[in-house]
């Protein structure tokens, strides 16, 4: 098992809700990613899903659900990355039963850098071989994930409507750009912030931690060409990294066609 070797503090807002939240992020004895409020416990799991509709939420599902965090993929993808399979996310005991991951700067970048300063202990758990193919479909959008002799590939396919992600494929792969995935921002369409706030959500929007498109370009300079498309792979990094199987080090060939949090975790739950 592979844990920190000293605790990770981060205070950010959450990009939902606009509240400033503060966690712990802190070395474990047992292997599993797990978050924590008092003594209420939610283990990443994707059976723990209650949400994926903007952002991936878990609950304590088997005690009442009455604890509650969102957007927790960034940080996900971010201890698939550094190969962390033992960590907690402490959360100060805010009276509020859903809480957020700070969003800082909309990628994984920041809790990577955090963890690497604080340093390693052990060694991640072997990955078990993808032995069958794992399929999920649903009308045009599919995510497909084959056993493979190689380091896993992602190859993600969007359809925006948008000139520069139209019928887009982009690939991750780990010896080449994952620095690219890393960092890729989260986003949104600009036309779309006001219904979304009116609607409750999206308040921690800001031009540094999410990338607006427009009509035909972008809020910000983008970190790297088709920042909004890997973004997507991280996304499903930190998605299929709720099985406790990371999927960077599993050897398959992953494919995702026109996809969002919803198959991610459909596919989770499969593989």
């Amino acid at each position: 098992m592979k844990t920190l070797k000293s605790n990770v503090n981060i205070k950010g807002v959450g990009l939902m809700s606009g509240v400033e939240f503060e966690v712990t992020v802190k070395p474990s004895n047992s292997k599993g990613i797990y978050f924590t409020k008092g003594d209420k416990k939610i283990l990443a799991n994707p059976n723990n899903v209650v949400s994926s509709d903007h952002c991936v939420v878990v609950a304590n599902v088997n005690d009442g659900a009455d604890f509650k965090v969102a957007l927790i993929e960034h940080f996900m993808a971010a201890c698939a990355i550094c190969g962390l399979d033992g960590v907690e996310m402490e959360f100060q005991n805010l009276p509020v039963d859903m809480v957020e991951t700070p969003i800082l700067d909309g990628s994984s970048k920041i809790w990577v850098e955090e963890f690497n300063k604080a340093g390693f202990v052990g060694e991640e758990d072997p990955t078990p071989a993808l032995k069958n193919p794992v399929l999920f479909q649903k009308d045009k959008s599919a995510v497909i994930i084959l056993p493979s002799e190689e380091e896993t590939k992602i190859t993600y396919a969007v359809n925006f409507n948008h000139p520069q992600l139209k019928n887009r494929w982009v690939q991750m792969i780990q010896g080449e750009n994952l620095n690219e995935i890393v960092e890729a921002r989260t986003f949104g369409y600009l036309k779309d912030l006001e219904t979304f706030q009116k609607m409750g959500l999206s308040k921690g929007v800001t031009i540094d931690n999410t990338v607006g498109m427009t009509e035909d370009g972008f809020t910000t300079d983008l970190r790297s060409e088709f920042e909004p498309n890997k973004h997507k792979i991280l996304d499903i990094i930190g998605d299929l990294y709720l099985t406790g199987i990371n999927p960077l080090k599993m050897k398959a060939n992953i494919l995702v066609k026109e996809a969002g949090h919803a198959l991610h975790i459909q596919a989770a739950k499969m593989l």
